[in-house]
């Protein structure tokens, strides 16, 4: 860009460094013809003139364009910025769906665990019964065999 710049100054430098030494040959009258009829003018002036007003268009013509990028470069920031918004919201509900799933399963999980904790819980009681009851059985036979031979013994010591 700045090649650019400084190439188009050196014109401009150039075209008014040759305009200024040569302002006397620019300034003389030519005979000029405009196709249905011919005029006196300075040729040299003519043309400086048009050329002025052709760099005045190309001034013109290039800030438009500019105007027009920045302007097209502007809106398609926005819509990025719009485009980004969706996405990140998108991103956001999609982490809320995620979480409350995992949450759920997350209860599932909970629960299920709670009732083999409770099915467990009950088994071992109902061992615990059952030992208890067997225990108590054994505790039993065991006074009755004692009784028994007690008995026993104390008829034989008896007698």
């Amino acid at each position: 860009m700045k090649a650019r710049t400084a190439l188009l100054t050196l014109i401009v430098l150039l075209i008014v460094f040759l305009a200024t030494m040569n302002w006397q040959v620019l300034g003389q009258p030519n005979a000029i013809s405009l196709g249905f009829t011919e005029v006196q003018a300075p040729l040299g002036l003519i043309m400086l003139c048009l050329t002025s007003l052709l760099a005045v268009f190309f001034v013109a013509y290039v800030l438009a364009l500019q105007g027009s990028v920045l302007m097209e470069t502007r809106r398609h920031n926005k819509e990025m910025l719009a485009q980004r918004e969706l996405a990140d919201k998108a991103e956001a509900s999609r982490f809320t769906e995620l979480r409350t799933v995992l949450e759920l399963r997350h209860q599932e999980a909970q629960q299920q665990l709670l009732q083999r904790m409770d099915a467990l819980e009950e088994q071992f009681k109902a061992r615990a019964q059952e030992s208890d009851n067997s225990t108590a059985a054994y505790v039993g036979q065991l006074e009755q065999q004692l009784r028994s031979q007690g008995g026993a013994k104390s008829g034989a010591t008896g007698t």
